[in-house]
């Protein structure tokens, strides 16, 4: 029988589709069955168009992987009626024997962990949110891209034995004023200036976006003074904070505030026995490494979170500790927004 003749309405078709950059890949399965594999041209609104096409009057679901091409293809998808969601790459489980990776197999992989109902899809922020979280995205670019320059500077400076091995000095306006200063080799001196002169440019472009992240912030007062009324989060850490997390009153309940930062423990369970490992790490490492450096300073300005700290690092050590701080410190903060009311120190801890 001709394919194209089978009617699939009134069906529920799991649609998995591998994203590329230049391809998508895509396997649907119909009761448990592949009945289409598909590869196609990465066009968002092509995709959705040829999967309502092919399966004229079915409900459809799909699914793909998050990464950097972000939520083009997913609004694409609902614009036309497909059931849509995104996952974390990380909680797709993938047995210890599997060695074999091709695009196909993922595909049928994230359709027939879709139709079992396995599958958990990550928050997806409005396109007004997503455009939002540009400018404090870029700031976090251009300190690593100032951090990469500072190390060239130094390593330059190693290299011909200006500076001791162990010096922890740190590259400032100042510190390149002295270097200009010195009488260093004609070669030497030439590479620097083109180091300085990046160091220069990207110094400067991060204060015009601290500039503009004050401005934003009086926007978003609603949000940040919350975030800011947090000890251990300042005006950057804010600014992220309200972007990234929003009003924390959105989750339903702190597990699944800690499954989005990525700071929920593994568990592995047998019979009566639980044990719970590391944080599954599945969230934005950028969120989770701030709300980490937020909660080692907390604990200097929160007795109460301090004591905490001390009772478990006592046991678990300081690593494990700091991540429970973290968890108490964003349950906290979602509580606050529940309330509406700002972070008091030293209380519900």
């Amino acid at each position: 029988m001709n394919k194209k003749m089978i009617s699939y309405a009134g069906k529920v078709v799991y649609a998995g589709i591998d994203v590329h950059k230049e391809t998508y890949v895509v396997a649907c399965v119909v009761d448990g069955q592949v009945v289409k594999s598909a590869s196609t041209k990465a066009d968002p609104q092509g995709l959705a168009t040829s999967l309502r096409a092919w399966f004229e009057g079915a409900t459809i679901r799909s699914v793909y992987e998050a990464g950097y091409f972000g939520f083009v293809l997913h609004r694409a998808l609902v614009k036309v009626g497909v059931d849509n969601m995104v996952i974390n790459a990380a909680s797709l489980k993938t047995a210890a024997n599997d060695r074999v990776k091709t695009d196909k197999r993922d595909a049928k992989k994230l359709a027939s962990e879709l139709s079992k109902g396995d599958l958990q899809g990550i928050y997806i922020p409005a396109e007004e949110e997503e455009l939002s979280r540009l400018l404090p995205r870029t700031r976090s670019q251009l300190v690593d891209h100032r951090g990469t320059v500072e190390r060239q500077i130094k390593a330059k400076l190693h290299q011909f034995g200006l500076i001791p091995l162990g010096s922890t000095r740190r590259v400032s306006s100042r510190y390149i004023r002295e270097l200009e200063a010195m009488n260093l080799a004609a070669d030497l001196k030439l590479v620097l200036g083109f180091l300085f002169g990046q160091w220069r440019f990207l110094a400067g472009q991060l204060l015009e976006i601290r500039r503009l992240l004050k401005e934003v912030a009086k926007k978003r007062e609603h949000l940040e003074s919350v975030y800011r009324s947090v000890p251990g989060i300042g005006q950057i850490s804010a600014a992220v904070l309200s972007t990234e997390l929003g009003d924390m009153s959105r989750f339903a309940n702190e597990k699944g505030l800690f499954r989005y930062t990525g700071l929920t423990p593994t568990e592995s369970s047998s019979g009566g026995t639980v044990r719970r490992g590391h944080i599954s790490r599945q969230g934005a490492g950028r969120i989770r490494g701030l709300l980490v450096e937020a909660a080692w300073r907390a604990i200097s300005k929160d007795e109460a979170l301090a004591a905490i700290f001390n009772r478990i690092a006592a046991t678990r050590g300081k690593k494990r500790a700091i991540i429970a701080i973290a968890r108490r410190l964003i349950g906290r903060i979602r509580a606050c927004f529940r309330t509406g009311t700002l972070y008091a120190v030293g209380t519900n801890a």
